[in-house]
């Protein structure tokens, strides 16, 4: 495989600096793109705060760049998609929501989340479709199209989804479950990256249980959003990882950027040094690399990705070069 690099552009978006719907002040988490002939929409998860429990909640907003990807031509201003209603996979929350063309619609695969009293949060996959270009989102129904099962037993969310021939291909993770690593901790989760298949994109076939993407940092590792791009007839991707534990204040322990590529879709070889995404000294992404989308704009290949904070400052971006 011939070597490929990344070239940091530098933070292309700051959430503190535009006004948000939904009263959110900050955040710009998962950017994902959807590119139109003009210019580029980028969906990106911002939160607000739950005025009856003051904790947060998450939501969809976007924002609509000009082709060279640094000029702002508006921000959206109201949301997307509302969350889910009470006592709903998706009521506290979307985190993150990719987004894919089909036919003359959007498709919008959301990660909802709800909170639990024993542990912190559990997820699940839904579907809503725009009909408008993607300015606004209906879901197909109140319930998720995957979510947890007899052997993923929780945390099922970040689903990107690619027709490849005339199959919907997934990428998702499952949880493996939680542990407390310290007995003065809260629980904490470890999740991996799986696989599923549909012909319609609604009625969904998983590989259960089947860790695609071998651990870096041993069973502990957790990985996240996946994304998948085709690059001189390979599949390649892009996902986040960290360690399961003691990662939100430790440097050495946060998220980077890993990369995997397969020539069949169904083995995959771990190469995060080819193309390798790292940590600038001392700048926004100084800490922490997360939350990885790789898409191509006018024959370019970029990457979007959020730094320090889990993108609390929003997001930026990378070219490769082949």
């Amino acid at each position: 495989m011939s070597a490929m690099k990344w070239n940091k552009l530098g933070k292309i978006f700051d959430p503190t600096h535009h006004k948000l719907p939904n009263g959110c002040m900050q955040f710009a988490q998962s950017p994902q793109a959807l590119v139109f002939d003009d210019f580029v929409r980028i969906y990106f998860s911002t939160r607000s705060v739950d005025k009856n429990s003051g904790k947060h909640l998450s939501h969809i907003a976007f924002v609509d760049m000009q082709k060279n990807l640094r000029d702002v031509i508006r921000v959206s201003d109201k949301s997307v998609i509302p969350l889910g209603g009470l006592g709903s996979f998706d009521e506290h929350g979307i985190f993150p929501m990719s987004i894919m063309r089909h036919g003359d619609a959007v498709y919008g695969y959301t990660c909802g989340w709800n909170r639990r009293v024993s542990v912190s949060v559990d997820t699940a996959i839904g579907l809503a479709i725009s009909r408008d270009d993607g300015l606004t989102f209906q879901r197909i129904g109140d319930g998720p199209v995957l979510s947890a099962s007899l052997h993923e037993p929780c945390l099922v969310g970040d689903g990107f989804v690619k027709v490849i021939g005339d199959v919907f291909h997934m990428w998702y993770i499952f949880g493996t479950g939680w542990k407390k690593f310290s007995s003065d901790a809260a629980p904490d989760r470890t999740y991996k990256i799986g696989h599923a298949i549909s012909s319609d994109g609604i009625n969904w076939t998983k590989e259960e249980a089947r860790q695609i993407i071998p651990d870096k940092l041993g069973p502990d590792e957790s990985q996240a959003l996946p994304t998948v791009i085709g690059i001189d007839g390979r599949h390649h991707m892009f996902f986040c990882y960290r360690q399961s534990f003691d990662f939100r204040n430790n440097r050495d322990r946060g998220y980077r950027i890993g990369h995997a590529y397969s020539d069949d879709l169904m083995s995959w070889t771990r190469d995060d040094m080819n193309p390798l995404l790292d940590v600038t000294s001392g700048d926004w992404d100084g800490d922490m690399l997360c939350y990885p989308h790789v898409f191509e704009c006018d024959g370019k290949v970029y990457l979007l990705y959020n730094g320090n904070e889990f993108g609390r400052y929003g997001f930026g971006l990378a070219e490769l070069i082949i």
